[in-house]
């Protein structure tokens, strides 16, 4: 069938896109590659559909479908949506993705080349042309481009080969491309997404989310769309969730499992009802979190997988009409909540320990819950050792957030407290180095000693900025004086010897210390003088996890624009500061600075973490738990463009 007759089936509603499907992921250079492949008249692989009935059709997008018999695209899509795209000038209706892919292709009548609009490279020059502008005026627009061409004395001689160029990229839209069509009553929506699986092997799959929502959405077209609204809304408050995150927590509130596959037996208005209530609670405990323990944004949420656990907790008490919990009812389940993220509880098999914890709700509630935690870690009470971590990426780094915000942490720069809500973007929250980073490595302290979280305290941007890299010794002593209790407020031990910088690994014990009193006290008030939880065996010490973690602003800040750039081609961002840690008990053996632990296409792919300034026993330990390392952002984006990308050229 020629393109331009599949287009018109696009606009006609005789051909669509399943709602299963993802969105558009293709870059400029998948365009500009497929359109080069075109004009050359090179094979480009030819299309799947699956024929069936339009009154039972489930489609992405809002444009009415025809009567009768409709194709559903599942081998195509990024070709057809960018050939549509281009020629059209627009995305189709059912289009999910960055336009910006396919607006402003050019072609250049001399050299024969596709390029993206440049504006220095390309202005008045009338040998480049816009693919879209002329597919769109098509032959009878030809005129304008020869007395363009024309009214160039250089070019006038060879007017008859740019006519014929600028036909043959009219004729794109002629080539026909080969169509295999999916038909018969035994297709069912669970052949045809295996069928969509297979042919894509090289490309991307389903995830087990992706095939739960794909059957959701065969009854509630609106629901992908729905569940994507409410993740923009939790993004916009600083919460970044992903789709299967959502999922989960809908499963769990709705069957009390957390195996998608309990999911696949219920029906359309079971699941509309179970997302308004999951994302009622989760909203709720969002908003505990952050007002009770200071977790107020994504980079210090931790045990964001006991969220689910939270929303199914709340939502049978509001199921049995026993209301919202007390005082004492909500702060033992946060505590709850904040000891599971302290130890990891969901760094390893997150679907078996979630089973576990609603298990252990169904059994005896939060104190059944509360005692499977002690029993799976032990002793729950913090010990100064515990402390010990480093960088950014410790899963200690929340905890000290945490004491931040809920305490009487004061600002050095303005003696105000910490844990009120401060405006102005120099009023921001910044992680402070107590002794300089520049004034450590000088004297020959290491990284991990120099990011010891012993190190760190949340100062205002301001306040960090004017500090700037002057010593503890001589700072410190014009904070006192100035805003008094202000380094005790800190956790600053106040033993002026250890001020200085030979008796730097002195201070980092001693502030330990206080830290680790401070976080019991806070626990105790969390369960209300209930500390029968706190009490026994004291938790085993961690061993210092492998690796850097984010050690700077600058490396952050970098993995930022990296996760950007990911975003922008259509892809998963990656977890920064992601821990790897041991399935079973939960103790962390290392921190990654960006990772992919379920593979850009996520379950479907190997694990992929970018590690940036790492020792060899971290890339070491990253490849035996079968990540592929990547040590700088240029190769790792070579990787995307080269095997992901690529994977889904012709897809």
């Amino acid at each position: 069938m020629k393109i331009s007759t599949i287009l018109d089936h696009i606009d006609s509603g005789h051909m669509a896109l399943p709602e299963f499907q993802r969105g558009y992921v293709w870059n400029r250079e998948q365009v500009r590659g497929l359109f080069d492949s075109l004009y050359r008249r090179h094979p480009v692989g030819g299309l799947l559909v699956w024929a069936t009935e339009s009154n039972t059709a489930k489609h992405r997008g809002d444009g009415e479908l025809a009567s009768g018999i409709v194709k559903l695209l599942l081998d195509g899509q990024q070709r057809m949506t960018s050939l549509y795209g281009v020629i059209r000038g627009k995305p189709p209706k059912f289009f999910d993705g960055n336009k910006q892919a396919f607006t402003g292709l050019q072609f250049h009548l001399e050299n024969q080349a596709f390029e993206f609009y440049q504006a220095i490279k390309m202005k008045d020059d009338p040998l480049w042309v816009d693919v879209s502008e002329l597919m769109k005026q098509g032959n009878a627009g030809m005129g304008g481009y020869i007395t363009r061409l024309s009214s160039k004395p250089d070019l006038a001689p060879k007017i008859g080969d740019y006519v014929a160029r600028l036909s043959k990229v009219l004729g794109i839209a002629d080539i026909d491309l080969h169509i295999e069509e999916v038909t018969g009553t035994d297709k069912s929506l669970d052949v045809v997404v295996d069928i969509f699986n297979r042919v894509n092997s090289g490309g991307t799959k389903l995830s087990k989310g992706d095939l739960a929502l794909a059957k959701i959405c065969a009854d509630w077209p609106e629901g992908r769309d729905s569940m994507k609204a409410k993740l923009k809304e939790w993004d916009k408050a600083d919460y970044a969730f992903n789709l299967d995150w959502l999922l989960r927590s809908v499963n769990t509130v709705l069957t009390g499992e957390a195996k998608f596959q309990y999911l696949h037996e219920k029906g359309a208005d079971e699941i509309k009802d179970a997302l308004t209530r999951s994302t009622k609670h989760i909203d709720t405990s969002l908003n505990m979190i952050a007002s009770r323990l200071g977790l107020d944004h994504d980079r210090v949420l931790f045990a964001r997988f006991g969220i689910p656990v939270m929303a199914r907790y709340l939502d049978q008490r509001q199921q049995k009409k026993l209301g919202p919990p007390d005082e004492k009812e909500r702060d033992k389940l946060l505590f709850w909540y904040f000891q599971a993220g302290m130890w990891g509880r969901f760094s390893g098999s997150v679907e078996s320990y979630i089973d576990q914890d609603l298990a252990a709700i169904e059994e005896g509630g939060l104190d059944r819950l509360l005692e499977q935690l002690r029993l799976w870690h032990g002793g729950l009470r913090a010990e100064p050792a515990h402390f010990t971590g480093w960088s950014s990426g410790a899963r200690f780094y929340p905890v000290l957030y945490m004491l931040t915000r809920v305490g009487e942490a004061k600002d050095w720069g303005s003696g105000i407290a910490l844990k009120a809500n401060l405006l102005g973007k120099m009023n921001k929250l910044e992680v402070h180095h107590i002794f300089p980073k520049a004034q450590l490595y000088k004297r020959k302290f290491k990284k991990p000693e120099v990011n010891a979280l012993g190190n760190f305290c949340f100062l205002t941007k301001g306040t960090n900025l004017d500090i700037s890299d002057e010593l503890p010794e001589i700072y410190f002593a014009e904070i006192e004086k100035r805003y008094p209790g202000a380094l005790a407020s800190q956790w600053i031990p106040m033993d002026r010897d250890l001020w200085k910088i030979d008796r730097y690994r002195d201070f980092l014990e001693a502030r330990k210390a206080l830290l680790a009193a401070e976080l019991n006290m806070r626990l105790e008030e969390l369960l209300h003088a209930d500390t029968r939880w706190l009490a026994g065996p004291a938790a085993p010490v961690v061993l210092e996890a492998v690796g850097n973690g984010i050690s700077n602003d600058e490396e952050e800040a970098e993995l930022g624009k990296l996760n950007d750039w990911m975003d922008s081609e259509g892809l998963p961002k990656g977890q920064l500061a992601y821990e790897l840690a041991d399935a079973q008990t939960g103790e962390q053996r290392a921190v990654f600075d960006l990772a992919w632990p379920s593979g850009i296409q996520e379950e479907l792919s190997q694990p992929v973490a970018v590690l940036l300034n790492e020792e060899a026993a971290v890339i070491t330990l990253a490849s035996q738990a079968g990540f592929r390392c990547f040590t700088d952002v240029a190769s790792f984006k070579k990787y995307v463009e080269s095997e992901v990308l690529s994977e889904v050229a012709y897809a």
